[in-house]
């Protein structure tokens, strides 16, 4: 129970932080002082105050969507490992459930963003789907791989890798993490795929889709995509973080890493300019050859011998 807690915690509190080194690298890269760490926290805490204004033409869709959005990411949440390498909920093929309720907060995001009847947001939505139909895949490639390498059906297939893989196990464990890298940098709509803090909306996705949100309802969606993000660097670090290891040792560990991964994506958005969009596709079809890859040696490994 005490462990549930912290992770409660950590899965509501952190994201703000992550969000704010992302920011914070980005400065330091830039020659720049920064904002605090803390600035997104702040953010949100004043959006939460204000009221949410909606358009004439929108219907209940609209005004439904940013809690929908949301609580799909929370309830996704429950099924990633936390801190101690235990999710809160732990049930068989956890990562389908996990895939398709986010999924389902994904959908109402994109018929929000064309209930505004506005052709940018539409652009928006459109580039949004067609990312979703390459990205899904790969991602039940890797977790369906592991699943058949360890066979154990849930995300804490993660951490077992090692013990069923023999050498191949550092190869899996190196693809796996490029791999749910990039679905992060995808997910998330950083940098090289989308830039969070562009103004063109010709060249924008997630941000062009939350352009008539406002007050309460663009401080859930905006809490809910820190926290999206924050849940693939989790399954990252449960990769990292051998099974077994006590929780005054693990949660240090965990906080680690997903800090050390916020420096990674603000330098990669420091040194990196976003793709065009023509050039995307390419780099979101580099997740699904990772995902192969790590199906192939999942294949030698259990058949080539």
């Amino acid at each position: 129970m005490k462990t549930a807690v912290i992770n409660l915690i950590i899965l509501l509190i952190v994201p703000f932080l992550m969000i704010g080194v992302i920011k914070k690298t980005k400065a330091f890269w830039a020659g720049r002082k920064g904002v605090s760490v803390f600035q997104p926290f702040y953010d949100f805490i004043r959006l939460m105050k204000k009221e949410a204004v909606y358009s004439e033409t929108t219907s209940p869709v609209f005004q439904i969507a940013p809690v929908i959005i949301f609580s799909s990411i929370i309830f996704a949440a429950l099924f990633v490992p936390m801190s101690t390498g235990e999710p809160f909920i732990n049930i068989p093929f956890g990562f389908i459930i996990f895939s398709y309720v986010l999924g389902f907060g994904k959908f109402f995001s994109l018929i929000s963003a064309l209930d505004t009847g506005s052709s940018f947001e539409g652009m928006g939505a459109s580039r949004e789907a067609c990312f979703s139909t390459i990205v899904e895949p790969a991602f039940f490639i890797a977790m369906g791989s592991v699943a058949a390498l360890t066979k154990i059906d849930g995300f804490d297939n993660l951490k077992m890798i090692m013990g069923n893989s023999g050498t191949y196990g550092v190869l899996i464990i190196a693809l796996l993490i490029i791999t749910l890298f990039i679905m992060l940098l995808i997910e998330g709509c950083r940098v090289p795929v989308d830039d969070p803090a562009t103004h063109l909306e010709l060249t924008m996705i997630h941000e062009v889709m939350i352009l008539d949100n406002s007050g309460v309802d663009l401080g859930l969606i905006t809490w809910g995509a820190a926290i999206k993000m924050f849940l693939f660097e989790a399954l990252i670090a449960s990769l990292l973080i051998p099974a077994g290891l006590p929780s005054l040792i693990s949660i240090p560990l965990f906080l680690g890493i997903i800090f050390i991964l916020a420096v990674v994506v603000g330098t990669v958005e420091s040194t990196m300019a976003r793709f065009r969009m023509t050039h995307v596709f390419e780099f979101i079809f580099t997740m699904s050859i990772t995902a192969l890859l790590v199906l192939t040696l999942v294949t030698y490994g259990i058949y080539g011998n």
